[in-house]
């Protein structure tokens, strides 16, 4: 698991970014496809309202030509004024003829501006939409489209008719492209943003597996030294007992019985953790609730750990301060409780000193109890993690400190069963504080 978990990662990383490539391109080209279109549309616009432009423009003068004693007014010169696009038509009336043809081609919400050229040149406008000038100038992000207005050959307009250019220009395309790509990069970015939660779902999958196959491997190496300590010492003593000098003398014989009746309660021990940590898991455990002192519960324990502190030449300092100490409890539970927070404090003493502090006082409706020790403290790390089950900090060596990573899981399962918080607070070098609110008898 450890050589291929990169690997794994590696590949769903190469994964996404492959989908989210081809998301960017498919959208690229489908803006670039669209861009193509709508240039092609316009220049269906505007060639078609160009020769209806030119056709109505050679019917008036064809008009004008079949009025009886109709004569052509002024000279030839106002004559080639006079049937130019720009003296028949108003720029209404050619935006309109523009809409319509704009709805005829599917471009119904276009904007768009437009001018007419007197001359192939395109510098003099004679007629022109407000902000046309504003938009022709800027070719980078504007479209325009012109189409030449010359009178079809053979026509009696051809040397007549002015040669006029019709220009158009929608501004901002790209916008208008994006607006009508709208709903498909919503749905391209609905799509990478599941594809993400996706691969997010499987990292953090991969990532806890990874974390419990650690905790699960962990767990076996102390749980086999563990086990392997008592059974080997176990060993060790009834070899011994068959030694015909230990049977004839009987304070040998006492002291190895002993030893494998103390390794036995070991074992059991041991055992009972385990099984704990597996109802735990199934939630079955049942609280046996019933009124409780906690300062006897405090004292007891202390009782019972009284010869592990005297052998690590410590002191307790005990402030039992809470006026009100009683509470509905389970009492195996709160005893197995308080003895984990204590012997945790045993286990991770510094060797040279050992020192206990422990406090209660009543706040509210709850009692709080502190834990406080001058051990080797936690790193930030360990302290996110240390009421994680089968998590354990370790000092340099795996079985340095004993256990199996469940006491102070019990604690946290312990408290929150009884209603109550527990938070940790520690600093390297100077110890830890675990503090602990049940909640008091109504």
């Amino acid at each position: 698991m450890k050589k291929t978990f990169p690997i794994i990662i590696a590949l769903i990383t190469l994964s996404l970014m492959g989908i989210i490539y081809i998301q960017v391109s498919w959208l690229r080209n489908l803006a670039f496809l669209r861009e193509e279109q709508l240039k092609e549309k316009l220049s269906a616009v505007i060639q078609q309202v160009g020769e209806e432009l030119v056709v109505q423009r050679s019917d008036a003068f064809n008009n004008l030509g079949r009025m009886p004693g109709m004569k052509f007014p002024g000279d030839g010169y106002d004559i080639y004024k006079q049937f130019s696009v720009t003296n028949r038509f108003t720029i209404y009336e050619i935006r309109e003829k523009l809409q319509k043809a704009f709805i005829r081609n599917n471009l119904k919400d276009t904007e768009f501006e437009f001018a007419v050229a007197s001359d192939n040149v395109f510098g003099h406008y004679e007629l022109k939409s407000p902000r046309f000038m504003d938009m022709a100038s800027d070719t980078v992000h504007n479209l325009k489209a012109w189409y030449p207005l010359v009178a079809s050959s053979g026509s009696i307009l051809e040397s007549l008719a002015p040669d006029e250019v019709f220009v158009i220009v929608v501004p901002d395309v790209k916008s208008y492209v994006l607006q009508s790509l709208g709903w498909m990069i919503a749905g391209s970015i609905l799509f990478t943003l599941i594809i993400i939660t996706a691969f997010f779902l499987t990292i953090r999958t991969l990532l806890r597996q990874k974390k419990l196959g650690d905790m699960k491997n962990d767990f076996i190496n102390n749980m086999t030294h563990e086990l392997k300590t008592p059974l080997a010492t176990i060993s060790l003593a009834v070899d011994a007992l068959k030694n015909e000098k230990v049977l004839g003398n009987p304070e040998k014989l006492g002291y190895f019985t002993n030893m494998i009746k103390d390794e036995n309660k070991r074992m059991n021990k041991h055992v009972e953790s385990i099984l704990q940590a597996a109802q735990m898991e199934r939630q079955e455990v049942q609280l046996n609730l019933r009124e409780l002192h906690v300062h006897d519960i405090i004292r007891n324990v202390l009782t019972n750990l009284q010869l592990q502190i005297e052998e690590k030449q410590g002191k307790v300092d005990v402030q039992l301060s809470a006026t009100n100490d009683l509470m509905d409890a389970d009492e195996v539970h709160l005893t197995n409780l308080i003895n984990n927070l204590v012997d945790n404090a045993l286990k991770y003493s510094k060797d040279d000193s050992f020192q206990l502090h422990i406090s209660t006082k009543n706040m509210g409706k709850f009692i709080r109890i502190t834990v406080e020790d001058h051990g080797i403290g936690m790193n930030k790390e360990t302290l996110a993690r240390v009421f994680e089950k089968f998590y354990r900090a370790h000092t340099g060596n795996v079985h340095n400190v004993k256990g199996f990573g469940l006491g102070l899981s019990y604690v946290k399962t312990m408290v929150e069963a009884h209603g109550g918080k527990v938070k940790a607070d520690s600093v390297i070098g100077k110890g830890s504080t675990f503090t602990v609110d049940l909640p008091l008898k109504k």
